[in-house]
């Protein structure tokens, strides 16, 4: 299995196959809207903004599965990050990264990755680096912010 052998719901609903995101160098990332980390949002759109014409992506999940900090609809959550964030990365629809109901997308991460709580997200913003070939490189916690990532997205790219 590789990572582009999932499929992912986007916020309206339909499937989207990862395969379409293949030579492309991704950063994905389980997110909230009332975590205390939610500023990070800006700093990932200046990381979209410096690098997608290089073949870059965010894929943005948000998670409902830490403290209830991702409340709302999915259109609702889309809402809050354009309008008090200017996101523009694609948006899933929301997921659960940990459990019985976990996305089989974040089962394979985290087997790909282990963070300090074994294989758990421990929260939101934790994110992922995934070479063009689909190799998962590296997982960052919630503490590491966009801005640190900026040189290691550009070593990858």
């Amino acid at each position: 299995m590789s990572i582009y052998d999932y499929n992912v719901k986007m916020m309206e609903g339909q499937e989207k196959s990862l395969n379409e995101y293949k030579g492309k160098v991704l950063l994905i990332v389980n997110t909230a809207t009332g975590c205390g980390f939610t500023p990070q949002y800006e700093g990932l759109e200046n990381l979209y903004k410096k690098y997608r014409e290089q073949g870059f992506e965010i894929l943005d999940f948000p998670c409902n599965q830490f403290a209830n900090q991702a409340p709302g609809s999915n259109d609702e959550i889309h809402s809050f990050c354009t309008l008090q964030y200017g996101t523009t990365f694609p948006q899933f629809a929301k997921i659960d990264v940990n459990g019985a109901n976990e996305s089989p997308l974040y089962t394979y991460l985290k087997k790909q990755k282990n963070g300090v709580f074994g294989g758990k997200i421990k929260w939101n913003f934790t994110k992922f680096l995934i070479d063009r070939n689909g190799n998962v490189v590296a997982r960052y916690a919630p503490t590491e912010t966009p801005a640190a990532l900026d040189k290691k997205i550009a070593a990858v790219l």
